[in-house]
């Protein structure tokens, strides 16, 4: 428990990016209105860490959970159930499949995982079981940590969430097959920021300044290669003259100059 009484859960967000005409763009869906949380926002592919997520015996290549440790400034068990969990969403809600046959290889079609995928939607398989029965190693070596973001204090249900960055696989397709989202679109950074000042979606700080930050990028490349400094984030409300009741993030003044209209404000 935290000081408000409301417990933190870890959570994983992937940017799922790839190289498009007109420069980067990333994948984005818009959360369905029954969502106990952050209903009806544009967000990333992610959730929740489960139990299940932390499996000792999960197959792995890539980076081990003490270098993931240091940069996200947790311990190793968290930090593994973190990129399990990074990896899990992402084939969960959009099909794509950080994991491949081989440590050098990666699943160039994950549409012949789909049974599998909807037993791990709903907590019916756990991922390192599934990785285990298809001979199928994670490969955390596709990911590169981004930033943490943490609900503010006042929410009624709180996130720690790490993002991290990931180029889509060759091959592979991300789709809106899942039960979280009712829209899905690639879109370039600096696109999916001007229809939201123009109101027609909703993005909440943690999701308007990853995109912010995407859009000083010329190519997937350039993201991959980024040495991110990651200090946790956790926005503060404070009610003040001109309708902007959260502070303490970066930018935060430019967000609310360019917002809209206020709309649901958290810490995914």
């Amino acid at each position: 428990m935290t000081e408000s009484g409301v417990p933190v859960r870890d959570a994983s967000t992937v940017m799922l990016v790839r190289d498009g005409a007109a420069g980067i763009e990333v994948f984005l869906q818009r959360r369905v209105e029954a969502m106990a949380f952050a209903a009806g926002v544009t967000v990333f592919p992610g959730g929740g860490v489960d139990a299940a997520d932390g499996t000792a015996d999960i197959a792995w290549t890539g980076p081990e959970p003490t270098w993931w440790a240091q940069r996200f400034g947790t311990d190793e068990p968290t930090a593994q159930a973190l990129v399990a969990a990074a990896v899990r969403e992402t084939f969960e809600e959009c099909g794509v499949l950080l994991a491949g046959p081989t440590v050098d290889s990666v699943v160039g079609d994950s549409a012949r995982y789909r049974t599998a995928r909807a037993q791990l939607e709903r907590r019916e398989l756990s991922l390192a079981d599934f990785l285990a029965a298809e001979g199928l190693i994670l490969r955390a070596d596709l990911l590169r940590p981004w930033s943490n973001w943490i609900t503010p204090a006042a929410e009624s249900r709180r996130y720690d969430t790490r993002f991290f960055v990931a180029v889509l696989p060759q091959g592979q397709i991300a789709d809106g097959a899942t039960s979280e989202a009712d829209h899905v679109a690639w879109r370039t950074p600096q696109d999916a920021l001007a229809s939201w000042r123009a109101g027609e979606h909703v993005l909440m700080p943690p999701t308007w300044s990853q995109l912010d930050a995407l859009c000083g990028f010329a190519d997937t490349a350039a993201v991959l290669a980024a040495d991110r400094v990651i200090e946790p984030i956790m926005p503060k409300y404070s009610p003040g003259p001109g309708g902007r009741p959260l502070s303490n993030f970066p930018d935060n003044e430019r967000y609310f100059d360019d917002l809209p209209r206020l709309g649901a404000l958290g810490g995914r």
